[in-house]
């Protein structure tokens, strides 16, 4: 069967609200960071924070996806935003209460990305009942917008209505932001897939088995799993960075100047999704995953060249631009080769492997740069006369430091996959999936 009439306009009223949703939350994530800096001043705490969002999103998800292939895609979609508006809720009422501690956060990120884990791969897979394939890097380019939009206007929006509303205005903003994404998500219908897997014709199916079958249909597409080693392995980079992107900036300027310089990354993210969505990414999308991922490597050794937050704010928007073809380009791929009944614990699987090496070095990245990176990357210090002569001494150079280790490291990962041909054929080597949407009662009656 053709996918129903309307489904791409399906698509954007749910894509809609999400946008709406993401700007809240960028709103009170970066008012939140500042307010961490301030207490803190330490890249450790951030990691702790990237640490209780990334966590739950590795482990649950294989878990989370043989679930989202069981359940209603829209009503788990409508559970994930309610949850998370829950979770903004008790920070409010702790700010209100002047009981707002660090760790309540590290609580309240980790039950938010319990949700996360859910939330993503029932909008992959609604995505793929909804959209034509060949539309499909237009809608990858599109989902990735809310992040982009919320990148660009709330750092800077956020900083000025911190001093016109507050921190618990910002919140208050960021809960109505949840409503409109629910609302939206209350006036859509999205298709149910055939079922085409023998796991799915067993009587009880097996939650050990709908998780295994995912791990499965990777390993049986060597292609699909090269791909996945590759984005671990840059992960296993990119992890050193994640907490370290508030710290660096901080330490570059001000609250103002540093949601100025955010903006000017989220600028990057939405020519990025803008890109995609008209172009929808090169026709051997392989292609656009390895080309964007050495470019992407060159971004980020520029990011920690020189103690100028106007350079870092250039090298941040190249960075989120290439990021946002790369990461389009991957999800068109998978959609593509992945039958869309079982997308929900292939895609899971999929982040565990993509993101199971990321903890790792964010555990490692805050205590490594507060105690040996920075204080080696002052004046005078053991790295100053190494490092030191090359990207300059003083506060912020051990973020800065990483942030250039690993734009090599990953440049020339990238480099070395590149050169294995299963890997770059992947696009032609495995075949494309047929989309078949579940009759419905009176379909059966035609």
């Amino acid at each position: 069967m053709n996918k129903p009439p309307g489904g791409m306009r399906t698509f954007t009223i749910i894509w809609f609200g999400q946008l709406i949703s993401a700007l809240g939350s960028g709103l009170s994530g970066f008012a939140l960071g500042v307010w961490v800096y301030e207490r803190t001043g330490s890249a450790t705490a951030f990691s702790v924070i990237v640490l209780a969002f990334m966590v739950p999103s590795v482990l649950f998800s294989p878990v989370a996806g043989a679930l989202v292939d069981r359940w209603n895609r829209r009503l788990i979609l409508i559970a994930c935003d309610a949850i998370s508006a829950a979770s903004t809720l008790t920070i409010l009422i702790l700010l209100l209460s002047n009981s707002l501690e660090i760790w309540h956060l590290y609580i309240l990120i980790f039950v938010s990305a319990i949700a996360g884990s859910f939330q993503w791969p029932a909008m992959s897979t609604a995505t793929t009942m909804l959209v034509p394939q060949e539309d499909l890097g237009r809608a990858g380019g599109m989902t990735q917008i809310g992040e982009s939009i919320s990148t660009l206007l709330s750092p800077a929006l956020a900083g000025y209505l911190f001093l016109s509303i507050g921190l618990n205005g910002i919140f208050v903003i960021d809960l109505l932001t949840f409503l409109v994404a629910v609302a939206t998500l209350l006036v859509v219908s999205i298709p149910e897939p055939e079922r085409t897997n023998v796991v799915e014709q067993e009587t009880t199916p097996s939650l050990w088995k709908e998780i295994r079958y995912g791990w499965d249909y990777i390993l049986d597409r060597r292609g699909l799993l090269l791909l996945l080693i590759y984005i671990a392995t840059i992960n296993l980079g990119f992890g050193f960075t994640d907490p370290l992107y508030t710290p660096l900036f901080l330490s570059l300027g001000n609250a103002q100047q540093a949601g100025i310089a955010f903006s000017v990354l989220g600028l990057g993210s939405v020519v990025g999704t803008i890109l995609m969505s008209v172009w929808g990414g090169p026709r051997k999308r392989i292609y656009g995953v390895l080309i964007s991922g050495f470019w992407l490597g060159i971004a980020y050794i520029v990011f920690g060249l020189r103690p100028w937050l106007w350079l870092v704010a250039v090298a941040g928007f190249v960075r989120n631009l290439i990021l946002l073809i790369m990461l389009g380009a991957s999800q068109a791929l998978w959609q593509a080769k992945t039958a869309p009944d079982v997308q929900g614990r292939v895609f899971s699987v999929r982040r565990f492997i993509a993101w199971c090496t990321a903890p790792i070095s964010t555990l490692i990245a805050g205590p490594l740069v507060d105690r040996v990176l920075q204080p080696g990357m002052e004046a005078g210090g053991s790295l100053a006369a190494s490092f030191g002569a090359v990207i300059g001494v003083g506060p912020g150079r051990g973020s800065a430091l990483v942030f250039s280790l690993v734009g090599v490291f990953v440049s020339l990962v990238t480099l070395a996959f590149f050169a294995v041909p299963k890997l770059r054929n992947v696009d032609t080597d495995i075949q494309n999936v047929e989309i078949k949407v579940r009759p419905t009662r009176a379909d059966a009656n035609l």
